[in-house]
């Protein structure tokens, strides 16, 4: 069954400390399949308006489904290193994502993600990335 939720994404690139973005929307939460899935739109703000955000989220996986103007799948498991295309209105980027750590606490009424990873685009020097969620599923 679907809840109202409060979503909250903070990502923080360690290269820089002054490049906290952080994100607090409205969404919907809930479980399917074994897994748990935070639904957001995206907004002006995270320069991806028209956007859909999905987070599945299980014990040992994590990943962000965005569809519409912007899409992408990004893909974090301990075990394995991931690679995505990363559809934009100005062209598409080629993200290589690898897992460091990642602690999954989540439940019916929702819980934390954090996940620390190095981010790869078209090639470039990685950037070692900590990403952070919260979920506050409704009563």
């Amino acid at each position: 069954m679907k809840k109202r939720a409060i979503i909250s994404v903070s990502s923080k690139q360690k290269s820089d400390e002054n490049d906290l973005i952080e994100v607090v929307t409205p969404g919907d939460f809930y479980e399917k399949d074994g897994s748990y899935y935070a639904v957001y739109k995206e907004t002006e703000i995270s320069g991806m308006e028209g956007t859909t955000t999905t987070l599945k989220i299980s014990d040992d996986k994590f990943s962000i489904i965005r569809m519409g103007s912007t899409s992408a799948k990004m893909e974090f498991d301990k075990k394995a290193k991931s690679v995505s295309m990363y559809n934009t209105p100005y062209g598409t980027l080629e993200l290589k994502i690898e897992t460091k750590t990642l602690s999954v606490n989540v439940g019916e009424k929702g819980g934390d993600i954090q996940v620390n990873y190095n981010l790869t685009v078209s090639g470039q020097t990685p950037h070692n990335t900590q990403l952070k969620i919260n979920i506050k599923a409704q009563e």
